[in-house]
C-alpha cells in the first residue's frame, strides 16, 4: 500500500465523521454513555467479523498489552471528555475548542521521524480552523467564565484525540485489527459508567435504532479502522488539515436533511476549508 493510498483510506474516516451529527440527532434521546456502549459494540462486532473472515485475528497475539491500553484510552477518553464538555458548556463553544484536534495533529506531527512541518501546513491548518470556527460557532462565538470547566474538558478532548492520532504513527507496525479490541473495551467501559451515572433510556422506535446502527457501522465503527491505516501509513499532516472538512460536510448533511439552514458562514467556511486543504496538499507534495 502506497502513502497516497493510505492517505485516501484515512480520509474515508473524515467523510464518515461528517455524518456523526446527523445520526446523533436521530438517536435522541438515548443517553451519551449508553449510546457510546451501543455504537462501539456494533463497531467492535463489525471488526470481529472482518478479523475472523480474513484471519487477521491471529495478529492479535503479537500486540503488546500497552497498545491495547493506549487505544482504549484514546477512544474512550475522547468520547467521555467530549460528552462531558457538552454537558458543562454550550455546544457551540465546547465544540469549537474540541475541534482544535486537526490543527494539533498538524503541529504535533512535525515532531515525528520523517515528517517536516512546512509553512503551507501551518497556513492551511490556520485557514481550516477559521472555517471550522465559522461553522461550529455560527459566526459569533462568545465565551463565559462560568463554563470554564466545560471548556477545559473540551481542550483535553482535543489533545486526547490529536495525541492518540499522532502517537498511533509510532505504533505503525501494530496491525489495524487491534482497533477491534479498542472498540470492544470502550463499549464495556461505557456500559459500566452508564449503569453508574445515567438513567437507561433505550432507542424508542425503528428510526432511532436505525440511527444507532448507522453510527456503529460508520462514524463510530468503520471510521476508526480506516483512520488507523491513514495515520500509520499515510500523510498525517495532510489528513490532519483535511479533517477540517468534517464540520463542513456535517453541516451540509444537516442542511440537506432539514435540520439546519444554509448561511453566509457556510459558504465562507467552504472557501476557507477548501483553500486550507489545497495549501496543505501542495506542501505535502513538495519534495522534503
Amino acid at each position: 500500500m502506497t502513502r497516497t493510498q493510505a492517505t485516501a483510506i484515512g480520509f474515508v474516516a473524515v467523510l464518515l465523521w461528517a455524518l456523526l451529527a446527523l445520526f446523533t440527532v436521530g438517536s435522541a434521546p438515548t443517553p451519551p454513555l449508553l449510546l457510546n456502549a451501543l455504537c462501539f459494540s456494533i463497531g467492535g462486532s463489525l471488526g470481529v467479523i472482518w478479523a475472523l473472515v480474513t484471519g487477521e485475528w491471529r495478529a492479535l497475539r503479537r500486540v503488546p498489552m500497552k497498545v491495547f491500553l493506549f487505544g482504549t484510552i484514546g477512544l474512550f477518553g475522547y468520547h467521555a471528555l467530549y460528552f462531558s464538555a457538552l454537558r458543562l458548556a454550550p455546544a457551540a463553544e465546547a465544540g469549537l475548542i474540541a475541534y482544535l484536534w486537526p490543527l494539533l495533529i498538524v503541529l504535533l506531527s512535525g515532531a515525528l521521524p520523517g515528517e517536516t512541518l512546512k509553512a503551507g501546513h501551518l497556513f492551511g491548518a490556520f485557514l481550516g480552523f477559521l472555517g471550522a470556527a465559522l461553522i461550529i460557532g455560527g459566526g459569533g462565538v462568545g465565551f463565559s467564565a462560568a463554563h470554564l470547566p466545560g471548556y477545559g474538558l473540551a481542550l483535553a478532548c482535543a489533545f486526547t484525540w490529536s495525541s492518540y492520532s499522532v502517537m498511533s504513527r509510532r505504533f505503525g507496525d501494530v496491525p489495524t485489527v487491534s482497533v477491534v479490541v479498542f472498540c470492544l473495551a470502550t463499549a464495556v467501559l461505557s456500559a459500566v459508567l452508564h449503569l453508574l451515572l445515567e438513567d437507561t433510556i433505550w432507542p424508542a422506535d425503528t428510526m432511532t435504532w436505525a440511527s444507532v446502527l448507522a453510527l456503529g457501522l460508520g462514524p463510530v465503527g468503520l471510521a476508526f479502522y480506516v483512520w488507523d491505516i491513514g495515520v500509520k501509513r499515510g500523510d498525517i499532516q495532510l489528513l490532519g488539515t483535511a479533517s477540517y472538512a468534517a464540520p463542513l460536510l456535517s453541516t451540509v448533511a444537516l442542511v440537506v436533511a432539514g435540520f439546519a439552514e444554509p448561511t453566509f458562514q457556510l459558504v465562507a467556511a467552504a472557501l476557507l476549508i477548501t483553500g486550507g486543504a489545497v495549501l496543505a496538499a501542495r506542501a505535502s507534495l513538495k519534495p522534503k
